[in-house]
């Protein structure tokens, strides 16, 4: 859990100093980042981009109901959205609402033209839209019980 918790605070740091960190050696560290990769429990090693400063300051969150409810259906609409480089989180929600997504995006014209796709594609009941006004706390990180040591 203390390796998991240094690579989700910093992921490009060196195996060295997570061994330290954790009171390893490096061979047996780095062994251990290996099995925890190969047992999916670490699914990818990316950086994380600051959406504004590349011109995608926008988060909207999508709420979609449908009265479609197959497999079939899913499936088609699972493959549509997963397609869509715009749908950074998708999921299938209990309750109210069927699906939510996250749409990152430059601006309003670029979400319309994300949602007038999306309606012209897909038979849905209906689509409600939430832009996020502030963000005021995004992780990426699971709440482990144990916090580095630093």
């Amino acid at each position: 859990m203390k390796i998991l918790a240094l690579l989700q605070e910093d992921a490009a740091q060196p195996i060295a100093d997570i061994a330290r960190k954790v009171g390893l050696s490096v061979t047996p560290c780095w062994r251990r980042i290996q099995k925890l990769q190969e047992d999916g429990v670490i699914r990818a090693r990316v950086a994380l981009l600051d959406g504004p400063k590349i011109g995608f300051a926008m988060s909207v969150f999508v709420a979609i109901k449908t009265d479609q409810h197959n497999a079939h259906w899913l499936a088609e609409f699972a493959t549509r959205i997963s397609k869509r480089r715009e749908v950074v989180e998708f999921y299938r929600m209990s309750g109210e609402v069927d699906y939510l997504l996250r749409v990152v995006v430059s601006d309003i014209a670029a979400y319309d033209r994300f949602y007038k796709e999306l309606i012209s594609e897909v038979k849905l009941t209906d689509v409600s839209s939430s832009f996020a006004m502030e963000e005021i706390k995004y992780t990426t990180a699971l709440p482990l019980a144990t916090e580095p040591q630093t």
